[in-house]
């Protein structure tokens, strides 16, 4: 039992008057409808940006509380769930009073509890056992911190709620932690057109909770900071609005560009206002593009600098959102071949070691490459990725180097930024590079060595800073033997060769179909039939994860309100390749059994049973599958009866 219990804490006593007030009684029953299906994914589209940046940091956190009879939840700015996640049994217990998405915890609907009397106070909120209001809820410990946007204001909760048996004390820390977490990523994805500083006067807290971080205009102009920033700023939101990044950070704006032009721009060493010196990394996110030389003068004519003609163009939101959606820890699932490649790369994170992800088309070669980024130092620079395959050879040469003005007929004015230009500070993930022309593989391979990229029709070098990270399903060396691929690009871009396994070869498919399922429905919990998932494990999926997911997402429609997919909602493709399948081995075994002497009658029951196990034990299906009668089979096979 938590320390308080006996002796209540103010906050709980204050919250039972207010449940009084509202005129709720402490036996009452709770409302136990949900909001519909539409409502719901309502509810979730008005709550877009905080649903996406905090599904990543619930499931870590859920990840460290897994099997401990618990659940983590998101609500919106009212109290009304938005997502949820946990262990089976305890999502069984929390259904009995209504703990589930679309349902409201506001203290005016349920009284005392962590959700809403953490909306109401605006402070994190254990409430524990009988210190809910209603009794229905005395079986539950919850523990909650209410998520504020960058102007301080209450935008949802996220709380961890258990059996009352299962409380444990370092609950609340690590729901603060994480609470804190998802609003630091909120207020690096809110300013689209800016400069955002991350702070902090130890070096090696800079990407941690600890960083402060403060945003300015292009121009230098204060916009806001998080919670540690204003602390370690030591000013209050209302005076840091007449401030500029040079008169809180001492270094003009113009020297902060000049800071990132170089190939590989160190941390800034600045001092703040108060005379304390700091450690920074600066995000520059603004509209322009390129760096060049030379500044124009800002269009808000509020700033007080300069601004560079051309910066790095930033990651879209969308981009940004979905870069923090996956890490290598997502993709951990079991299958040991994948462990080992997981090891393998972090061993390399941050190591400037180039990666070729070898794999057969739709092992999900991108997403890893996505997760290497996201959990790397580069993680805040953009990922750009191009598919060598998908562009026309005469179009990939200006896609990835760009062009200027005039560089060819019909050339957009201006010119256009490369793929490479666009990935400087970040990853450049070149995917089917075994299918990039012979002729360009010469002017990557410069780009390489070099780190300078010429746009077509310029005679003017850019320096570029960029991880690569390459993908193909050819094996390069027979590509190499016929002529069609550099040996010196080869051995320039292998530092790290790993391979992606097919999903046939997977021993996770069970977890990875849960794991698509809960990205494609993330508000409703749908389950595979056991037979279904007999039949995947039968399946070669020649498309691999691409085919599984576009296969379930199918199923998940023609499921609709059903919670489990059924043979009924498979795609009639997918059935006929089973069918294939089937014929295929019981053709093989029926061949393996002539060789071996076996009479008509064993082989009847061979493939009876066969069909049987097909169809999950299931005589009726089983039989007319072959089209005979369930007497048919009972006869064939007496051992059924």
């Amino acid at each position: 039992m938590p320390a308080g219990q006996d002796n209540v804490p103010v906050i709980i006593e204050t919250s039972h008057q207010r449940s009084v007030a509202f005129g709720l009684s402490p036996t009452a029953t709770p409302d136990f409808t949900p909001a519909g299906k539409s409502d719901l994914s309502l509810l979730i589209e008005q709550n877009r940006m905080l649903h996406t940046h905090a599904v990543p940091a619930m499931e870590t956190l859920y990840q460290q509380i897994v099997n401990t009879h618990n659940m983590v939840i998101l609500t919106d700015a009212n109290g009304v769930i938005v997502h949820s996640l946990g262990d089976d049994d305890f999502l069984e217990k929390a259904n009995r009073v209504a703990l589930q998405p679309g349902v409201a915890w506001s203290e005016q609907s349920r009284g005392t509890n962590a959700i809403g009397t953490a909306i109401t106070e605006k402070v994190p909120t254990l409430v524990h056992a009988d210190q809910h209001y209603l009794a229905a809820n005395h079986f539950l410990t919850c523990s909650a911190a209410p998520i504020t946007d960058h102007r301080g204001n209450v935008i949802g909760v996220l709380d961890v709620s258990s059996d009352q048996r299962s409380f444990h004390k370092h609950t609340m820390a690590l729901v603060r932690m994480s609470a804190l977490m998802i609003e630091n990523q909120l207020f690096s994805a809110t300013f689209e057109d800016a400069i955002t500083v991350h702070f902090h006067a130890r070096p090696e807290f800079i990407g941690t909770l600890m960083e402060g971080i403060a945003s300015f205009t292009p121009g230098g102009r204060f916009l806001s900071a998080n919670k540690n920033g204003l602390f370690q700023l030591g000013l209050s939101f209302a005076a840091l609005q007449s401030h500029t990044f040079s008169s809180l950070f001492g270094l003009p704006v113009s020297a902060l560009y000049e800071h990132y032009r170089t190939a590989s721009p160190g941390l800034l060493n600045l001092c703040m206002h108060s005379g304390v010196r700091v450690y920074g990394r600066a995000q520059l996110r603004l509209s322009n593009s390129v760096f060049q030389h030379g500044f124009t003068a800002s269009t808000d004519h509020s700033d007080i600098n300069a601004v560079p003609a051309q910066v790095p163009a930033p990651a879209s939101h969308a981009a940004n959102a979905a870069r923090r959606l996956s890490g290598l820890r997502y993709l951990r699932t079991g299958d040991p071949q994948l462990e080992l490649v997981i090891e393998k790369v972090n061993k390399v994170l941050g190591r400037d070691i180039p990666i070729l992800v070898m794999g057969e088309t739709g092992t999900g070669k991108e997403l890893l490459a996505q997760a290497i980024h996201n959990d790397s130092p580069r993680a805040m620079g953009p990922f750009i990725a191009v598919n060598c395959a998908s562009i026309p050879e005469t179009l990939i040469e200006s896609e990835l180097f760009g062009y200027e003005d005039g560089a060819f007929t019909g050339a957009r004015k201006k010119g256009a930024i490369g793929k490479i230009l666009q990935a400087n500070g970040g990853t450049l993930f070149l995917d089917e590079i075994g299918d990039m022309p012979f002729g360009l593989q010469a002017r990557l391979l410069r780009v390489l060595q070099e780190r300078m990229v010429t746009p077509l029709g310029s005679s003017k070098s850019i320096t570029v800073n960029v991880e690569l990270i390459c993908a193909t399903n050819h094996n390069l060396r027979e590509r190499m033997a016929k002529g069609l691929f550099r040996e010196d690009l080869y051995y320039r871009l292998n530092g790290l060769v790993v391979k992606l396994p097919p999903l046939r070869e997977r021993t996770d498919l069970d977890t990875v179909v849960k794991k698509i399922l809960a990205t494609e429905a993330p508000d409703t919990r749908y389950t595979v039939a056991p037979d279904i998932l007999r039949l995947f494990h039968q399946h070669k999926w020649p498309g691999n994860f691409r085919q599984l997911t576009n296969l379930l997402r199918t199923a998940i429609v023609m499921a609709g309100d059903e919670h489990e997919i059924c043979l009924r909602h498979m795609p009639d493709d997918f059935l006929d390749d089973i069918e294939m399948t089937q014929a295929t081995a019981a053709s093989a075994s029926t061949d393996r059994m002539i060789a071996a002497g076996a009479n008509l009658e064993e082989m009847e029951q061979s493939a009876i049973l066969k069909s049987l196990d097909a169809h999950g034990g299931n005589v009726s299906a089983t039989a007319r599958a072959l089209g005979v009668s369930r007497n048919t089979i009972y006869r064939k096979v007496p051992h059924l009866k």
